[in-house]
């Protein structure tokens, strides 16, 4: 029963609202008055009733009444959407606790169903956001339904909105079926299939599309043997739709029904439709076959992915729409990883390699992009004398692409191939293209290799390091874009923390307080800031005796930028100086920089006293 309302209420501001304590008491006409009321009436009641009658039993009335008053005047889109409810009840969120906080405000899972009228409205409207958060509310509803109420509330609103005139409500039952299935009597289950077909088969495409959408969620709740006799020709017809749109989405379903079959049962039942549509008419349908190639692949076992997706994959790799190319390139080292171990490099060297050397010289920038991200990653699957004879040509041609994003994949990936050819081969084979890409016009390009330069340092030993690749080092310190120095200095912490603070001494240190007489002056905050992170890995002797005198040398610089960096570079040095330095050394330049007359240089200045003294 919904509680009434005293007739006091109607027209009432909230403030005054709030402060009344009627009992609610009121007949049918109030109800009429509220629902003639104008906007601002209905919702300062709804705020009013909200904050004076928290109970489980009124709240049920409340809600029921402020849905019916929010859904009055159907033009408010807005007001529909944002109408204060709890969170559960209009869907902005649909997390199960606040669904659960809202139960208890209808009086538990008892009367759950008292939520089903308002959603279902909210179901059929035109907006599709507000259909959308009505379903996502009613899946989570239906959770707190038992068997019985189930059968008695949820299931007769899934056959109403799938017997709805408007495609609207329709399109929403498509989304109800699965939630619903599992927990009904076998003639409903009946009746739920039954339903589910004619939506298949609706006249208007876009129940048809909702339908494919959620065909493979309500399969994986289907019982094996009517997913045979009922679903499955429900998935070829809307594999066969003339609406490409239905078609791709059914396309998707694939996997889902595949991997719900026994083997025997797929070639038959699956493989056909498979083929079909991997040579669809629209491209989008064979972009969304090469999209979920993987997850097909896996669904349908070894030994059908080895004697027909191998050719399916092959095909796509080379097919008319770049799009789809991009698709299935994205996807060679997966397919590859998943084929039988067996046949697997058979495959790859025969099938696949052919079509990526096409690849690598795709007159499309995004398809060359996609295989370099993933085309190292074949090595360590096809070995070392493939890689150093068929791969190794392909990633030098990639390293020299004139797309930047191409050549940034393949430098991202160097590992997958260090650990199957060894660094030395890596290192004859690419390294001039490397340092060639050190200094390319891209700086994301540039500051991919800086990253990898530890991984390379750790490789090749500290000899070949100091003979080819320390200059190049110390040239990114100077570099015109701020990201690329500041990726210098940390590089040569871990180029330190491999090599030693003795290596640094007598190869890097010496450069880099070089920089601290440049004329540019960010060149001189550079050697500042490579004094930040060296001082944390040279050890205390190399930072006092070493480092120290610079720095200190430096609080008389004419650019204030560099003098408040000196104050922090001294305050992030101290607890690696010797302590013996702090008093005598340290804490004079800091009160000088103290007093200057520049206001930041004050301030950090201050901020590292107080650092240091803490």
């Amino acid at each position: 029963m919904c509680p009434n309302l005293p007739n006091q209420l109607i027209g009432l501001s909230a403030k005054d609202c709030q402060r009344t304590q009627h009992s609610p008491n009121l007949g049918q006409d109030a109800w009429g008055q509220t629902m003639h009321a104008d906007f601002t009436a209905r919702h300062a009641l709804i705020e009013c009733l909200y904050a004076a009658y928290p109970s489980a039993a009124v709240g049920r009335g409340l809600w029921i009444l402020f849905t019916m008053a929010s859904l009055y005047e159907m033009k408010l889109t807005s007001f529909r959407i944002t109408y204060k409810s709890p969170p559960a009840f209009h869907g902005t969120q649909t997390r199960s606790d606040n669904q659960s906080n809202f139960i208890q405000l209808v009086g538990g899972g008892e009367f759950a169903h008292c939520l089903l009228p308002p959603l279902e409205s909210l179901a059929t409207v035109e907006e599709t956001v507000v259909r959308d958060k009505a379903v996502a509310s009613l899946r989570a509803v239906a959770s707190h339904h038992t068997p019985q109420a189930l059968e008695q509330h949820f299931v007769p609103l899934v056959q109403r909105l799938a017997g709805g005139d408007w495609f609207t409500s329709r399109a929403s039952a498509c989304g109800l079926f699965s939630v619903c299935y599992t927990r009904v009597s076998a003639p409903v289950k009946a009746e739920l299939r039954q339903h589910f077909r004619s939506l298949c088969q609706d006249d208007t495409p876009m129940v048809r599309r909702a339908a494919a959408y959620k065909l493979g969620e309500f399969a994986r709740v289907v019982e094996v043997e009517y997913v045979k006799s009922d679903l499955i020709p429900m998935f070829v017809n809307l594999a066969q739709d003339e609406q490409d749109s239905v078609r791709l989405l059914a396309a998707e379903a694939c996997a889902a029904v595949a991997a719900l079959l026994p083997p025997e049962d797929m070639e038959q039942l699956v493989m056909p439709t498979v083929r079909g549509r991997a040579g669809d008419t629209s491209w989008r349908v064979r972009y969304m076959v090469a999209d979920k190639f993987v997850e097909l692949q896996q669904a349908v076992g070894p030994e059908l992915a080895r004697s027909d997706l191998a050719q399916i994959f092959q095909a796509l790799l080379k097919d008319t729409e770049a799009e789809v190319r991009a698709a299935a390139a994205g996807k060679v080292k997966d397919f590859c990883m998943n084929l039988d171990k067996a046949h697997q490099e058979q495959i790859i060297m025969t099938m696949i390699l052919p079509q990526i050397k096409d690849l690598v010289c795709d007159p499309n920038q995004h398809v060359k992009s996609a295989l370099a991200s993933v085309i190292m990653g074949l090595s360590p699957i096809v070995g070392r004398q493939n890689t150093v004879e068929h791969l190794l040509p392909l990633f030098l041609t990639q390293l020299k692409d004139e797309c930047p994003e191409v050549r940034l994949n393949i430098i991202s990936n160097l590992e997958c191939v260090n650990e199957v050819i060894g660094i030395q081969q890596l290192v004859q084979s690419l390294l001039p293209a490397i340092m060639e890409l050190a200094e390319d016009t891209k700086w994301r390009v540039r500051l991919a290799i800086i990253e990898h330069m530890p991984l390379l340092a750790g490789q090749l030993g500290q000899e070949f390091f100091d003979e080819k690749l320390t200059g190049l080092c110390m040239s990114w310190l100077i570099d015109h874009v701020y990201a690329i120095r500041e990726a210098a200095t940390l590089n040569l912490k871990k180029l330190v923390e491999q090599y030693g603070s003795q290596w640094a001494e007598t190869n890097v240190i010496p450069k880099v307080l070089a920089m601290s007489r440049e004329q540019n002056y960010l060149h001189r905050m550079t050697y500042l800031f490579c004094i930040n992170v060296l001082s944390e890995v040279c050890g205390k002797d190399v930072t006092t005796r070493v480092l120290l005198p610079t720095v200190l040398s430096m609080a008389d610089d004419n650019v204030a930028n560099v003098r408040f960096n000196v104050a922090k570079t001294l305050q992030k040095m101290a607890p690696f100086l010797d302590p013996a330095v702090i008093q005598p050394q340290v804490k004079p330049v800091l009160e000088k920089l103290n007093v200057d007359h520049d206001v930041d240089v004050k301030y950090f200045a201050s901020e590292a006293i107080a650092g240091i003294a803490g």
